[in-house]
């Protein structure tokens, strides 16, 4: 009986914790004069607000659980797109406000209870007005000469504003250690740069100093480890700043060095990991900078189709569904990228004897263009690559190795469309009757083993379309002299303008008219 005792009032003790617990984390919100109506409870991850909780307001209140919440920036939104935020860090809150949009219900906030936001909320309306007041003067000082009097006085007057901001946030900051609000705070305020070293007569001896130091010690004010930070826009924005033309080159080698050494010294159980891992991923591989995909497939090839010591993938918050199609042919699609030597292709040509080897061809540049004679878009593009290559690039040692597609009655097809449009560079296909002997006795084309020699094809030749990423034409590639991958995806005037800047001959008479409808359907087929 003693034993059953304790045990109901263990579990009377846990019960009233847990309600406890949950009453502590109640978000109650009242807008006065607010009709009754369905409102949603909206929350950041990154810079994206998503929904987050839904329930109906009743005389203008409304109250959610916050024990379903993770720990942010939260706003609540109201009929006609209008919100108000806040911050929420495990704590009851109960705020009241009014007005007609969300500039007024920001301002309004009344704090009646949340630690967290009796200095979150001050803090904001004091930011927002002291941007307001520093715009204004920005305006005013446009107005006037760099030379004149009054632009120095005005500037004066932003500069004062800019470090009372300063002196409020790190006060702020004083009082409120162990506070979310502080950390968020502390992640808006720049590092403090030291001035570039000096010799003994005062000139400076290293001109990137500083540059290298603010990027260096830039994440110095964020704590990478509070995985609460990633829930608000600031976080994005600074991860936005790193990643961007004003800290590193936009060179894709560059951009990946910077995203593994960032991203390998984040917690990976984090939703730090997983916002910045996929936001990289995403951001590199929707842009429409050449060569970037290399970025994207980095990631995926570190991040995602990897396997961790626990023997699962990085990226914890993708399905286990999608990998097949995330990860497929992903070691065929970085072996194309910018930088990489291009795989080495030997196909036959219209004879359908003579074999032709890629990484045989001595030009100083190729140009390596698949095509299909039936592809409406390649009877376009291939007579002008013809021109092209006949009235420039020729007598500019700039070869062009085309690959058509030449199978079944694609054959007689891919023929006569070289003849009569005068393909006169190389014209090479995986033809009817190689593919025959392919799929009938492999092995008396292909090695079946490493050091198997007197073959005359490779494998990835055979499959050139799983090798280059072929499945839809045109797809252009421009190699260098050791074939090494220096472009892709281009229209005809963007490879003439590009060989014509590489050969030193930008004053050249140009032979391509620029289309811009052209120029976009060749990056698409990137």
């Amino acid at each position: 009986m003693k034993t059953l005792y304790k045990l109901l009032l263990v579990a009377a003790f846990h019960l009233m914790v847990s309600n406890q617990t949950l009453h502590a984390q109640k978000i109650r919100l009242k807008v006065l004069g607010q009709k009754d109506t369905t409102v949603n409870l909206i929350k950041y991850f990154g810079k994206g607000l998503y929904y987050a909780d839904t329930a109906i307001m009743k005389n203008g209140i409304v109250e959610f659980n916050g024990a379903k919440q993770k720990p942010g920036i939260l706003g609540l939104l109201l009929p006609g797109q209008q919100y108000f935020e806040f911050i929420y860090n495990n704590e009851e809150i109960w705020l009241e406000t009014s007005g007609n949009n969300g500039m007024e219900y920001n301002k309004n906030l009344v704090v009646k209870k949340s630690e967290e936001n009796k200095v979150f909320i001050p803090y904001v309306n004091y930011i927002t007005e002291r941007k307001t007041v520093a715009g204004k003067l920005g305006e005013e000082r446009a107005k006037f000469k760099a030379t004149d009097a009054e632009y120095k006085n005005l500037g004066d007057q932003i500069d004062l504003i800019s470090k009372e901001v300063l002196a409020y946030q790190k006060q702020l900051i004083a009082m409120n250690q162990g506070k979310l609000v502080c950390k968020i705070v502390q992640m808006s305020i720049d590092i403090v740069i030291p001035d570039a070293p000096k010799d003994d007569k005062g000139r400076i001896t290293d001109s990137s100093f500083q540059f290298r130091y603010f990027r260096n010690h830039y994440w110095d004010n964020v704590d990478l480890k509070d995985e609460r930070l990633v829930n608000n826009p600031i976080f994005h924005n600074k991860l936005e700043y790193y990643f961007s033309k004003n800290m590193m080159i936009q060179h894709w080698d560059t951009v990946i060095y910077h995203a593994f050494q960032f991203c390998d010294n984040l917690n990976p159980k984090s939703r730090t990991f997983e916002y910045c891992v996929g936001w990289i991923a995403q951001t590199f591989g929707k842009s429409q900078q050449m060569g970037m995909d290399k970025v994207y497939y980095h990631m995926l090839d570190r991040y995602y189709c990897s396997k961790n010591a626990e023997g699962k993938h990085p990226s914890f918050w993708v399905d286990e569904s999608k990998y097949a199609e995330l990860c497929k042919d992903l070691d065929n699609k970085m072996a194309i990228c910018i930088g990489e030597k291009a795989p080495n292709l030997i196909l036959k040509d219209t004879s359908d004897a003579k074999w032709v080897n890629l990484h045989d061809l001595k030009s100083e540049y190729t140009i390596l263009y698949f095509w299909d004679p039936e592809c409406g878009h390649c009877k376009t593009i291939t007579p002008k690559l013809a021109k092209l290559y006949r009235e420039k690039m020729k007598n500019r040692n700039v070869e062009v190795f085309s690959v058509g597609k030449a199978i079944g009655k694609d054959f007689e097809a891919w023929k006569k469309f070289i003849r009569e449009n005068n393909l006169s560079f190389l014209n090479v296909a995986v033809t009817d009757k190689l593919y025959q002997i392919a799929k009938e006795k492999p092995e008396s084309l292909v090695p079946l083993f490493p050091g198997d020699v007197g073959k005359p094809t490779t494998l990835e030749s055979l499959n050139y379309q799983s090798t280059y990423d072929v499945f839809s034409t045109p797809k252009v590639y421009i190699l260098d002299k050791d074939k090494n991958i220096i472009a892709k995806s281009l229209s005809m005037s963007q490879i003439e303008d590009l060989l014509d800047n590489l050969q030193n001959k930008k004053d050249a008479p140009k032979i391509m008219e620029q289309d811009a409808k052209e120029d976009a359907q060749m990056q698409k087929k990137d």
